[in-house]
């Protein structure tokens, strides 16, 4: 089927949510209840300065403690309002920082930085000068607004309502910043509202029960959670570990000289939306196919434009001597093979 189509549904009793796209699966989100969200709110108690590394732990409710990067001026017992950046890892604190977003589907207010600025995905001059004219009135001093791309072409009264409730939730959030003790002060967003948030153009959305199985999401899953995505030119294994994720790409049994070049570049267009739905991050580490080094800039300029869409802030780093292509990924989502199994 042609078009952007969401499906809405649960797995294991997890709010799940995927994306196809002309009728591949191209994204895919999933709640673990055994860790708090991003973008989840605490009111934190700064703990102890770790020394050497310019961050900060802090102590989180429930007994919980998380770490704030390259911080000054904290002093232990310090309340302090910190927003969870992604999913931790196991044996770590909860990865915090001390810069607030409040985040919807058409604006992002940011306390911290005051100002109102227009996403730079929408280039009429006439479209900014109507958003910029909503929003005017509506934003305080001192308080920032980015309005996000999906705001053009909407209407005014839902860009309006979605600036207020933001700016509503900010005010409510900064009244709750003392305490002598952590609170828990919002949640982050769960798959199903991420899904009305982020994914724009959809053409159709399914919400009944047991959409993933009639619309091929679960063989989907199942397809990439066994470690080896076909390409059409050879196969790519991906292999997460506990230090980094491991992909090596194989030309199968094509033989030919232009064998690995081929087997590379659709490798560099499968990774970003494999990635995505399997919410792998953390440190890349690519083995492609044996290739000429003259062939390197054509596979790293295919990296390039297949990331470039891609919604997840990743650093392409590089090659490395030995031959391999590094990557830097942020966790953003919960890895889907701790949540479920085919």
């Amino acid at each position: 089927m042609k078009g952007r189509r969401v499906v809405l549904d649960h797995i294991n009793g997890q709010e799940a949510a995927a994306l196809l796209v002309d009728g591949q699966l191209d994204d895919f989100l999933i709640d673990d209840p055994d860790r708090p969200r991003p973008g989840t709110i605490y009111r934190a108690i700064c703990d102890r300065p770790m020394k050497g590394q310019g961050g900060m732990t802090v102590r989180l409710p429930d007994g919980g403690s998380g770490f704030l990067r390259q911080v000054k001026g904290l002093s232990p017992g310090q309340p302090l309002l910190v927003q969870v950046t992604g999913y931790v890892e196991d044996g770590k604190a909860v990865p915090l920082t001390p810069k607030i977003l409040f985040k919807s589907r058409y604006a992002i207010a940011t306390p911290d930085a005051p100002g109102l600025n227009v996403s730079r995905r929408i280039r009429e001059e006439e479209e900014q000068v109507r958003l910029k004219d909503i929003a005017h009135d509506l934003v305080p001093d001192g308080m920032g607004l980015i309005l996000r791309s999906a705001c053009e072409g909407a209407s005014e009264e839902d860009i309006a309502e979605d600036i207020t409730a933001m700016l509503s939730l900010a005010d409510a959030v900064a009244a709750d910043a003392e305490g002598r003790e952590p609170l828990s002060l919002i949640d982050g967003d769960s798959p199903h509202t991420l899904a009305w948030r982020e994914w724009e153009g959809v053409q159709d959305v399914v919400t009944e029960p047991g959409g993933f199985e009639r619309e091929g999401v679960l063989d989907a899953l199942e397809t990439l959670t066994a470690g080896v995505v076909p390409l059409g030119a050879g196969d790519m294994a991906v292999q997460p570990t506990r230090a980094l994720v491991a992909v090596d790409v194989d030309t199968g049994g094509d033989t030919s000289p232009a064998a690995g070049l081929k087997a590379n570049i659709a490798a560099a267009k499968a990774l970003p939306r494999t990635l995505r739905v399997l919410g792998l991050g953390g440190q890349i580490t690519v083995d492609f196919a044996p290739m000429s080094k003259a062939n390197r800039k054509q596979v790293e300029t295919s990296l390039r434009a297949a990331f470039r869409s891609d919604p997840i802030e990743t650093a392409l780093v590089g090659w490395t001597p030995l031959g391999h292509y590094e990557l830097q990924r942020k966790r953003e989502r919960a890895p889907l093979a701790r949540v479920w199994r085919p």
